[in-house]
Parts: structure tokens; sequence; C-alpha cells
């Protein structure tokens, strides 16, 4: 019996199947043109603004950088110089932002890591809304809880950090430990809570996403929990983590009045556990800025100058190890 079944056709469709138009939906095609073009627009407004804000710092601080050259003065009115006025500002937020790092990313990282794969799912979610609804304090009530209960409670901590461990620079108080509490490392502390919530949500999401094979197939070779988050979560999320301390540096770095409300500002001293030795730029600029006029608004406005470059070095820096790291799929 012979099989009469049409042969297919091995030379594709026909010319006149080739031409045939697909059918579009007009009003996709034109949502997509809109889309783009306000996503286009959108970039081009940001760059804008940071030229119109790079440009105005620039303009505004070069009577205070080169007052012989800008200025109708020879000097600026703080100090025989810029920068002998400004580096004790930038060390001392450095210094600040430093310690607010170190004492939040651990914890930040190991709240996330409870949150992502120990904490039964009720008590995550709880302690998940805790930890966002930090974020939704202004800082001026972290000052205000920083100034008065915060600081009165180290006060002993660092008369201990002076008398057994002043031969460190950052704890020798000099015979003059703070009374009030009101120093950098309290600053720092503060700092610290205020950019807790930002390490957590951001590395907390990250955990999450690492992919559950990963994870099944280093425990069904016979890994721990722990091994398994060293071998799979923190290689797949490194790029994240880098990211979120990154960010919150950013809000340490440019954080105004909790810092103010906290820090007795003055000189500067590698002592953290000293009054009146320390202080930062913004809170330099917040204190000073209202009544000030002329050659002073020149110094303040340079001074933010110098933050805002130490603040893009610091993303720019954060975005070099990210894209180090972005074709990273957690099996490689």
């Amino acid at each position: 019996m012979s099989s009469t079944a049409p042969e297919k056709n091995q030379d594709g469709p026909g010319p006149e199947k080739q031409n045939e138009p697909r059918a579009t939906n007009s009003g996709s095609v034109a949502g997509d043109k809109v889309f783009f073009g306000l996503a286009i627009a959108a970039g081009i407004i940001i760059l804008l603004v940071l030229a119109f804000v790079t440009t105005f710092l620039v303009i505004e601080a070069l009577p205070a950088l080169w007052p012989e050259v800008f200025s109708d003065q020879d000097s600026i009115q703080s100090a025989d110089n810029f920068w002998e006025y400004v580096w004790p500002l930038m060390a001392g937020t450095l210094m600040a932002s430093a310690l607010a790092l170190l004492i939040a990313t651990p914890i930040g990282v190991g709240v996330a890591l409870y949150i992502s794969h120990y904490a039964p799912r009720r008590i995550a979610t709880t302690v998940g809304y805790v930890i966002d609804l930090l974020a939704a304090i202004p800082s001026v009530v972290y000052g205000a809880w920083g100034m008065t209960f915060l600081a009165p409670l180290l006060v002993p901590i660092y008369q201990w950090l002076d008398e057994y461990l002043g031969f460190i620079p950052l704890f020798a108080g000099d015979d003059n430990v703070t009374t009030t509490g009101r120093t950098l490392a309290t600053s720092g502390v503060v700092l610290a809570v205020m950019i807790l919530p930002i390490i957590c949500s951001l590395c907390r999401e990250i955990f999450v996403q690492t992919p559950t094979l990963h994870e099944e197939a280093a425990l069904a070779l016979g890994a721990t929990r722990w091994e398994m988050i060293k071998m799979t979560v923190f290689p797949f999320a490194r790029a994240g983590i880098v990211s979120s301390v990154m960010l919150a540096l950013g809000r340490a770095l440019g954080e105004t009045m909790a810092v103010t409300m906290v820090l007795s500002a003055g000189g500067f001293s590698w002592s953290m556990v000293t009054s009146g030795k320390n202080a930062t730029i913004p809170s330099e600029i917040a204190l000073n800025f209202p009544e000030a006029f002329g050659m002073r608004q020149n110094e303040l406005i340079a001074a933010g100058l110098m933050l805002f470059i130490i603040t893009l070095i610091v993303n720019m820096t954060a975005r070099w190890i990210v894209n180090r790291h972005k074709e990273f799929s957690g099996a490689n």
C-alpha cells in the first residue's frame, strides 16, 4: 500500500508568504516611542542639573581657592589659606563616615542574612518592617536622640577607652576626655544607625535573588548552611554589597542636621573621645552659612565643592568595583 500524503516543501515559504507584512499594534509602537522620549529627557535633565550644580560650585568657590586672582582680598577670613581651613573639615567628615561604615556594615549584612536565610517568615517580615521604618525617621530626630540620650550614655565608654587604650591616638583623651559625650565618635554611631536601613534593605534584596539551584546544589553536596552561604550567596551578592555600602557612605558623607546637633565643632584632633576638636563639612556649612556673606560665603561653598568631589570619587570607585563583577553569574 503506497502512501499518498503530500510531501512537505523543503524550500521554505513561497515569495508571497515572505513578503506578507507582519501585524503590528500601532498603539504599542506609539507608547514605546513616548516612553523612550521620556526616558531620554529624564537622563538629559539629570545631566543638566549636575552640570549646573558643578558650575555654580566652581564659580562661587574660585574666590576662596585663589583669592589673589579672583577676589580683591589676599586671603580668606578663616585661615591663612583655603587648604589650611578645609583639610580639618575633610578629615572629620571622612573619620565620622568611616566609623559609621565600620559599625553599620557588619550589622546590616548580618541582619539582611538573618532575614533572608535564617529567620522564620513571620519574624523576617517583622524585622524587615522595623528596619525599613528606621529609614523614615527624620535626621533631626536622630540628632536629638544622639545629643540628649546617646551622648551621655557613651561617656563612661570614652573614659574607659582613654584609660586603657589611650596609647592609640584615636582614643587618647590627653586629660581632656569629654564629659558631655558630644564627640566625633558619637556622631559616627548616630550615622551608623541612620545608614543601617540602606545597607540592610539592599543586601536583603540581593541575598534573596541568589539562584535557588546553586543553594540546593551546595546543600546536596554536604555543605552546611553557613558553608552554602559562603560558597553561593556571598559571591553572587558581592557587587550588591559593595553598592549598598557605597550608597550608605554617600548618605553618611552628606548628613548635616544629625551631625550638627551632636557634634561640638572645633579644630582637628585624631582623638575621637574629646569634645570641641572636630567638625565635618556639612556641619560647618549648616552652622555658618545663614550668617555668611562675601568671602566667608565663598569659603563655605568651596568646602561644599570639596565634599562634592569626595562624593563623586566614592561613587566612581563603587561603580568601578561593581562593573568588575557585573558578569558574575554565581556559577563561576
